[in-house]
């Protein structure tokens, strides 16, 4: 079985308030995904974490899922 891979359909900036591309990052766990899933660069990935984050804290995410 293939690795999910995101490459190219990135955009070069994760906004916190889109709760529809953020949760393309994230698994069946609520966890981010690693950067060998995504295949975001370094800086992407970190943006992409501090999105998540921000839009976890303000619950437009959960921190964890049910079930």
């Amino acid at each position: 079985m293939s690795p999910k891979r995101f490459k190219k359909s990135a955009s070069a900036y994760f906004d916190y308030k889109d709760v529809k591309t953020l949760q393309r990052y994230i698994n069946a766990y609520g966890q981010i995904e690693p950067i060998s899933k995504t295949g975001l660069s370094l800086k992407q990935q970190r943006q992409l974490a501090v999105a998540i984050k921000r839009a976890r804290h303000l619950a437009l995410l959960p921190f964890v899922t049910q079930g």
